[in-house]
């Protein structure tokens, strides 16, 4: 009988949250442990903590120790790079706070380059609670001893010693077939029996079986920006840094088995207890004579009292009523705050908005189930009355359910920062911190990391990861089973199917840290008592305190008790505070009082009518195709039909049947012929329902049902709520029961309290939080108003808000000029950095749209225009401006853009004065450098004027039009001072039947069908602004496209078929003719196209019988004319006739050529046919 081996626990692994290394799963690594009868294992991510939180549940889950620990870099003179491996393993708490302490510092302050270093002395100062592994051949002794530097190696032992204690130190011990690894083994042991110090054996655990080599060296290489056949790659791992069992171990170390039986030892040494789900809230101070909880009553107290003084009363309302009524909700909230312990939070909170209103940084009015808190909305926290859109408080915070409560604040995305300083400041720099974030590789991504390490070509590997469905949640695996073509790829080609195979293996596992995009923890003491800290390699050295990020992620951070506030930007919050400065500075020129936007109303007609018209881009929350289309359907008059579409414009409702009923009881069209149906109407859920018709809308109305007919409390129906959301089916069981019994004691008969819990089951999965729902429809409101009532202002400050993202500026753009505003063109005397509104109606075009202009460019620019007076012409420009920042490239785009021509004749001229107004300052300043003066004695600044370089530049020629339209479209993303399709005016009436305006109106032509022209045949002419290609349900492709021809924009649809026959022809940008069936599309409220044919204009003209006509004179004919026709028109060849009007000083006519030499009349022929006759070449057309 073969003897047991000895036994050995795991000390150094790397899991996936290594991220440079290591493709082991937490999961796995538990259950392989629990499997191999292992008591204990540890995870010792490179120089972080990613993980630790889920391994140490995990493990616990599993029944097995979890031993924390970390390998780290510290610093050594005596190696290459300066830095050497050591492990770290906490024994105790106290050891786990100072591994914290210690990554924290290192990627704080010992970055070297994005390597985290622990300097020496550190370690020395900050062991205590801590055991260290020496970090085998890659420790500072394992180097010195493999380059025969003993003396160093002893040095380095006892400075560990001294620093870990006699106990706490231990030499590691690796057979990993590395090279150097044996030689490494026998120097330390030897080392190890003369200093009396104990060996280890570790696996340097990297992957779980031998066969994951591969897949892992793929990911070293993914992290290395390496391919796998790069000769010049590192290659530090072998195929045995998999997860070993006692006897694998043994059999490697039968000569030292003492080096497995340590590693028990250590793992008996080491336990930190976790105290995980308890809260820790900071501190806040609060006056003397105030606890935390009187503070908070007496300031919800005072706050609701400012209240109420301006909600004003309805006619049928009664002040004592109305006030004892908000008081004895505000008392109830606070005795549930109180019996929580979250006294301290809702302080916190108020603090922080309180200080950035003071500020006058923009903040919204709630978010979420926060906005249901009457406290909150006392405080200042929120900015909607909760009672009187009937928001429930326990759908925030529940007394029968702990947890946190999670104010989700929005701020000014352009100030929301100084908050945050703000809050660092208050409770302490080290006290406060943003969340990590740890990204995934998902389905696409991977496929494409895989194939860059394999060496495949982009356009390779691009094509099979767009066979990925772009979704959320998808993965290799479904989109194996979904996609036919990525199956057969898969199937048919072997490398693809390796590809794949391996991505497969590393999909879903960490990749990357970042930051939530709002989350800030503020922790009770120092941050590291909780998580280590992390600082991105490419964060400015200078960065504030807090721009830190705890090791673990949002669950984790509140798992060991740090409380987590969200500070969100919200663009539209800048927008709305950039409209409302805009606006006041207009009202102050007129002497008007300025707006309030807190204090608008909400039942202003003008405003609905704009919502009805569907003019809602820009709108918040409210400018999508899908979001347009349901509010033509429901037309909107009332604030509350707003908070309903915000609920209503989700997959659930739309695809549910809900929406239909909503829109239908709405307008009458369907009777409400019972709350919530005319089977199961209750009297006592008329008030509940009344609002949406009878249909059950939002969470809310779910909790109040239950509260009314079975006499749930509030925080007992919430329960009722998640439970139906999540669909548990025992958990449900017991809800039923409960109901029903409830129901029937207040006298409902089984059948109907059954029908209404079933139908309460079926909608509490679409229902909405109305909270969030109502707090984001007044900034929907507030959008729609100013948009409304300040149309010039708003756009500005929404194209400003958008001005890096052209695509966004030319809707904006486009969405202004059909609201009939006027744009004026940028101007470096006149615009400024953002778009401007000089008046209700008047926008000038902003600087910072312009491509190829930067911020410091600009700011050298309008700071001198600001400081000294608009420029004179370029060359006045280029001497005054620091010609560093606004360089030949810069001026040149303004040109293009046409920033200069109040400055110069023409663009052209300006393109060719920048060269020598450039030198001409470049000369001034070498002048200004040698002290020289002018024959006067004045500066030599003064010389400077055109051609003061020493050469006059001449006028040019204005570019043509085709040339400066495309210089637009390059530096702006679309035409500003004309339009393509001008050039084709006078063949539109040929090409076309109509112009876009009047199609997309319904008029024009003859339908004599008295319908609007419904169902007539047309044919349309434009250039296209926006195309969409997208598959339908069936497996075809369809396309969508906008054709504009400045008289207005018409949308085209092409069906599968007819995408597929002209699918060659559809490109952004360019100018097609289309047929097809003018249509009235009920579901989006205007016409549209249903393309059959896609035509080019060549083609458009061939189409339409059009000649081309060449204007010859006679001089140029007898100058070798002929060779050069011949020889253009066969290059084209095609239907259309060409025509020759000759022109002789005693005669002229026209030549017809014979249907040997017709031709495609396309631009690109006339384009070289007109530089070689002395004449415009036209199309003619037959009348």
């Amino acid at each position: 009988m073969s003897e047991d081996p000895p036994p050995f626990v795991h000390l150094r692994l790397h899991s996936e949250f290594s991220l440079v290394d290591g493709i082991v799963r937490i999961n796995e690594a538990v259950s392989a442990a629990r499997e191999a009868g292992m008591p204990a294992v540890a995870i010792t991510d490179q120089s972080n903590l990613f993980g630790m939180v889920k391994f140490y549940r995990a493990a616990l889950a599993a029944g097995v120790k979890p031993i924390i620990g970390g390998d780290v870099w510290l610093a050594d003179d005596t190696v290459e790079f300066g830095y050497a491996r050591l492990t770290l393993l906490c024994r105790d708490r106290g050891g786990y706070r100072a591994l914290s302490r210690l990554l924290s510092r290192a990627y704080r302050e010992g970055a070297c380059g994005d390597i985290p270093v622990i300097r020496r002395e550190w370690l020395q100062a900050d062991a205590g609670g801590l055991l260290a592994l020496s970090g085998g051949a890659q420790g500072d002794i394992g180097q010195a001893l493999l380059r025969g530097d003993e003396a160093t190696a002893r040095r380095y032992a006892e400075e560990h010693r001294r620093t870990f204690g006699e106990d706490g130190f231990y030499l590691e011990l690796h057979r990993l077939g590395r090279p150097g690894d044996e030689r490494h083994l026998h120097a330390a042991v030897a080392l190890a029996a003369d200093e009396d110090l104990p060996v280890v054996a570790t696996n340097d655990v990297r992957f779980m079986r031998p066969e994951d080599y591969d897949a892992h060296e793929v990911r070293v290489c993914i992290h290395q920006g390496r391919t796998l056949d790069d000769p010049n790659r590192p290659r530090h791992y072998t195929e045995q840094q998999y997860f070993a069992d006692a006897a694998d171990m043994a059999e490697r170390f039968s000569d030292l088995p003492e080096a497995l039986e340590t590693s028990v030892r250590i793992a008996e040494r080491c336990s930190v207890d976790l105290e995980l789900d308890t809260n820790y809230l900071p501190d806040f101070p609060v006056p003397e004579g105030h606890t935390v909880a009187s503070f908070l009553r007496a300031e919800s107290e005072r706050g609701l009292t400012q209240r109420l003084e301006q909600r004003g009363l309805a006619e049928d309302e009664d002040a004592d009523e109305v006030e004892a009524t908000y008081h004895r909700r505000l008392d109830h909230e606070l005795a549930v705050i109180e019996q929580m312990g979250f006294p301290g939070y809702f302080l916190i909170v108020a603090d922080f908005i309180r200080w950035a209103r003071d500020n006058h940084i923009p903040v919204g009015p709630g978010r979420g189930s926060g906005a249901g808190s009457l406290v909150a909305y006392a405080l200042g926290i929120t900015n909607l009355d909760p009672l009187r859109y009937d928001l429930l408080f326990e759908r925030f915070l529940n007394p029968e359910r702990v947890s946190m409560p999670d104010f989700d604040v929005d701020f000014c995305m352009e100030r929301r920062d100084e908050v945050i300083e703000y809050v660092s400041d208050r409770y302490g720099a080290e006290k406060v911190s943003q969340i990590a974030t740890h990204g995934t590789m998902a389905a696409r991504a991977v496929v494409r990391d895989v194939g860059r390490v394999y060496g495949h070509a982009f356009g390779y590997m691009d094509r099979i990861a767009k066979l990925i469905p772009f979704e959320i949640g998808m993965t290799l695996d479904k989109a194996l089973e979904q996609e036919e073509d990525l199956r057969a790829e898969y199937d048919n080609d072997e490398n693809i199917r390796e590809l794949i195979d391996t991505a497969r293996s590393l999909e879903g596992m960490a990749r990357n840290v970042g930051k939530h995009a709002g989350g800030v923890v503020i922790a009770p003491t120092d941050l590291t008592d909780f998580s280590p800290l992390y600082r991105d390699p490419e964060e400015r050295e200078d960065a504030e305190a807090w721009k830190v990020a705890t090791h673990f992620d949002k669950d984790d951070v509140e798992a060991v008790g740090l409380v987590k506030f969200d500070f969100l930007g919200l663009r539209t919050l800048t927008i709305i505070d950039w409209t409302v400065q805009a606006v006041n500075r207009i009202l102050e020129q007129r002497g008007e009082r300025a707006l309030d936007i807190d204090g608008i109303p909400l039942d202003d007609s003008a405003t609905f009518d704009l919502l009805k018209r569907c003019a809602t881009t820009a709108v918040f929350q409210l400018e999508s195709r899908g979001m347009k289309e349901l509010i033509k359907r429901l037309q909107p008059d009332s604030f509350e039909d707003i908070v309903a579409l915000v609920a209503l414009f989700r997959p659930g409702p739309l695809q549910s049947g809900m929406v239909d009923d909503f829109v239908e009881r709405k307008h009458g069209r369907s009777a409400v012929a019972g709350y919530p149906t005319r089977e199961l109407h209750h009297p006592d859920l008329m008030p509940v329902l009344q609002p949406t018709y009878g249909v059950i809308l939002y969470q809310e109305q779910v909790q109040r049902i239950a509260q009314v007919l079975a006499g749930y409390s509030l925080g007992e129906a919430d329960l009722l709520r998640r439970a139906m959301g999540k669909k548990k089916p025992e958990e449900m069981a017991k809800q039923r029961a409960k109901f029903l019994e409830g129901a029937q004691a207040r006298g409902l008969s089984e059948g109907h309290a059954t029908g209404i819990f079933d139908l309460m089951e079926k909608f509490a999965g679409y229902g909405f939080n109305k909270s969030h729902s109502a707090a984001y429809a007044l900034l929907s409101y507030q959008t729609a108003w100013l948009k409304c009532h300040f149309p010039a202002p708003f756009m500005a400050s929404v194209l400003s808000s958008d001005m890096d993202n052209t695509d966004k500026v030319v809707i904006f753009l486009d969405e202004a000029r059909a609201m009939g505003l006027e744009v004026l063109p940028p101007d470096v005397n006149r615009s400024d950095k953002p778009f401007r509104a000089v008046d209700e109606r008047t926008i000038v075009y902003g600087l910072g749209a312009i491509k190829g202009v930067g911020e410091s460019a600009l700011d050298a620019v309008l700071g001198e225009r600001d400081a000294h007076g608009p420029f004179g012409d370029v060359f006045d420009l280029c001497r005054r401006v620091d010609t560093g920042r606004a360089n030949r490239r810069v001026l040149e785009a303004l040109c293009r853009s046409g920033s200069l021509d109040s400055l110069v004749p023409n663009r052209a001229t300006g393109m060719a004065q920048i060269p020598a107004a450039l030198a001409a300052a470049e000369q001034v300043t070498r002048d200004q450098a040698a002290g020289q003066t002018d024959l006067f004695g004045g500066p030599a600044e003064a010389v400077i004027a055109p051609g003061g370089a020493g050469e006059e530049v001449a006028e040019e020629p204005e570019w043509p039009e085709e040339e400066r339209l495309a210089a637009e479209k390059a530096t702006l993303g679309l035409f500003l001072t004309g339009h393509p399709i001008d050039r084709y005016e006078h063949e539109l009436p040929y090409l076309a039947t109509d112009r876009l305006q009047r199609l997309a109106s319904g008029a024009g032509g003859s339908g004599g069908d008295g319908n609007g022209g419904r169902g007539r045949s047309v044919t349309a002419a434009g250039l296209v602004v926006a195309l969409r290609v997208r598959s339908t349900s069936t497996g075809g492709r369809l396309a969508t496209l906008t054709l504009d021809d400045r008289t207005g924009r018409i949308e085209v649809v092409l069906f599968p078929e007819a995408f597929s026959k002209n699918r060659h022809a559809l490109e952004k940008d360019a100018l097609l003719v289309v047929r097809g069936t003018l249509d009235y599309d009920d579901f989006s409220g205007g016409y549209r196209i249903t393309g059959e044919e896609v035509l080019d204009i060549a083609q458009a003209r061939e189409r339409a019988a059009g000649r081309l006509v060449i204007p010859v004179s006679a001089a140029h004919a007898a100058n070798g004319l002929v060779p050069q026709l011949r020889q253009l028109l066969s290059s084209h060849a095609g239907d259309s006739p060409v025509h020759v009007d000759y022109r002789h000083p005693r005669a002229r006519g026209r030549v017809v050529f014979g249907r040997n030499w017709t031709v495609t009349p396309s631009d690109e022929l006339i384009k070289r046919l007109e530089a070689v006759v002395d004449g415009r070449v036209g199309v003619e057309y037959p009348r």
